[in-house]
């Protein structure tokens, strides 16, 4: 078998920059991940995150996706509580509704602090809008991180409900499993989800688990479900001494990366080819050879609605 030469690394776009296309080959779809360092400021997270918008679309990509967390980063636990809103309604809800309409695109809000049942927590929600801005929808992150190295500690459940329930969303890209960072390290929870094209991992890995085993998970992903991988990540320091691993990539179904950045705020993009998908999917049948039943867990299928007569996007 012929091995492919990995892509040269992206490199952070500054200001004013051209995102380069990739030829786009018959019957593929663009796609980008965007990569922050996102602080405790909401408003200028956001600001960050329409200027790298706006490269991806510059780029051509129509499908689009922001990291874990992206409007905010905070400097303790109650900044991230502070900022929760309640599901459809607030600032970044509304950013992110206008963002997709007003590109016309499929906006993937990585993580997003929704309200929980818990006064001092929030669930950590990965929202997808379509292109008329609609939210269709929301996966609340199940696998909560926790790490002791005696000096480097996390524990998120002090911060984050866990969800229960995973989402599929049929889209015109294909069908698109979410989940959120950590869950990355729970291949069961990918299994579960029935014939999904492209799996998104919006994520703020730790500089130290980041360099160990973010890429070798990512592409593990891809791999073992003959699926595309677009892996949006927080990547750099952040004003809370954090530091966060980056090397956000697209991967394709043959576990090649197509576009990778290592640092830094900007953009990866690559095609997404379902014809090629396909191709794999019948010449290594892998997914029909699966011997081992995935237990039972709620599958949430998410259907966009068509518009209504009322519908202003009509």
């Amino acid at each position: 078998m012929t091995t492919k030469k990995l892509p040269r690394s992206s490199i952070a776009r500054p200001k004013g920059a051209q995102v380069k296309k990739p030829a786009l080959q018959a019957g593929a779809v663009r796609v980008a991940a965007i990569q922050m360092a996102s602080g405790p400021n909401v408003a200028s997270n956001l600001a960050e995150a329409e200027r790298l918008i706006e490269l991806a679309v510059g780029g051509g990509a129509r499908l689009i996706a922001l990291p874990e967390f992206f409007a905010i980063m905070g400097m303790k636990d109650a900044d991230v509580v502070k900022a929760r809103e309640a599901e459809g309604h607030g600032p970044i809800q509304a950013f992110l509704s206008r963002m997709a309409k007003k590109h016309r695109i499929w906006l993937i809000g990585g993580s997003v602090p929704l309200e929980a049942s818990a006064l001092n927590k929030v669930r950590n929600s990965c929202l997808v809008y379509d292109e008329r801005g609609k939210l269709v929808a929301r996966y609340d992150k199940i696998h909560l991180f926790g790490l002791d190295l005696g000096n480097e500690r996390y524990q998120e459940s002090k911060l984050i409900e866990p969800g229960d329930t995973i989402v599929v969303i049929n889209s015109p890209f294909g069908r698109i499993g979410l989940s959120i960072c950590y869950d990355l390290r729970f291949p069961e929870l990918y299994r579960a989800m029935p014939d999904v094209d492209i799996i998104v991992v919006p994520s703020a890995f730790t500089a130290t688990t980041g360099r160990a085993h973010f890429e070798t998970l990512i592409r593990a992903r891809a791999i073992e479900n003959l699926a595309y991988v677009v892996a949006p990540a927080q990547g750099g320091y952040h004003l809370s001494g954090r530091e966060t691993h980056g090397d956000s990539m697209i991967v394709d179904p043959w576990g090649v990366v197509l576009d990778r950045l290592p640092r830094g705020s900007g953009v990866v993009i690559a095609n997404i080819n379902s014809a090629y998908q396909a191709s794999l999917r019948k010449s290594l049948p892998a997914l029909q050879h699966r011997f081992i039943g995935t237990p039972q867990i709620d599958v949430l299928e998410a259907e966009r609605r068509a518009p209504g007569k009322r519908d202003p996007d009509k």
